[in-house]
């Protein structure tokens, strides 16, 4: 089934992409950018939603990718015109933008951006499966000598018997546990590069996930 998700961002310009890698890049004056490579592939909108309509608030759903019809139940399918996505995702816009105007069937693609277009990219981050607090929240641990044996990376006290907390542990003590796979807005990136006939745009500085990761662009 295709994945849905809503995203709760006022956006005037935006685009789904997938992260591939990190790279370099100079600029005339001979600086030297971080930046990521997004791979845009072109976006189908799906569905258009007004503030005047049933739906009573401004939004676009589009559909990116392709996977078996087969595999997408016929709910969805019905929805999307029989066309199988491997995302469909929603962004509220704000009444009279650009991607207001887009009709169902319409495509998005790279070139909706510029060069110099400030952006804020949003994702998954990167799982890092069950972790101590030294790597989780950097506590410094214990004492490396002094008689301590097996608490060098020990969180020590949380709590408990009659203090602060009353002979309980307060909420959100932090402590070892799954970290990663978060999702994580980084704001105020810059593009570098449009290559709209590949279907590729150049972020400056990281943004979050490992390689694959959908990602959603969108102007700040």
């Amino acid at each position: 089934m295709a994945r849905f998700a809503q995203l709760y961002l006022i956006a005037m310009k935006f685009i789904l992409a997938k992260k591939e890698k990190m790279t370099r890049i100079f600029t005339a004056d001979g600086l030297a950018h971080a930046g990521t490579i997004l791979l845009a592939e072109p976006m189908t909108v799906t569905q258009v939603k007004t503030a005047d309509g049933k739906d009573k608030y401004s939004a676009v759903q589009v559909g990116v990718g392709t996977r078996k019809v087969k595999n997408i139940s016929k709910a969805v399918l019905g929805h999307t015109k029989g066309k199988g996505y491997t995302d469909i995702r929603e962004i509220r816009t704000e009444g009279g933008s650009e991607q207001e105007q887009k009709s169902v069937g319409d495509t998005i693609s790279a070139d909706v951006f510029a060069v110099g277009d400030v952006v804020q990219v949003s994702g998954i981050s990167k799982g890092k499966g069950f972790a101590g607090v030294v790597k989780r929240h950097g506590f410094h641990g214990g004492p490396r000598s002094h008689g301590q044996k097996h608490t060098e990376r020990s969180p020590g006290s949380i709590g408990g018997g009659g203090g602060r907390a009353g002979g309980r542990v307060v909420k959100n003590m932090r402590m070892a546990g799954r970290m990663g796979t978060d999702r994580v807005t980084v704001t105020n990136l810059k593009i570098l590069v449009v290559d709209a006939k590949e279907g590729k745009i150049i972020v400056s500085g990281a943004v979050p996930g490992r390689r694959g990761t959908l990602l959603e662009v969108v102007s700040a």
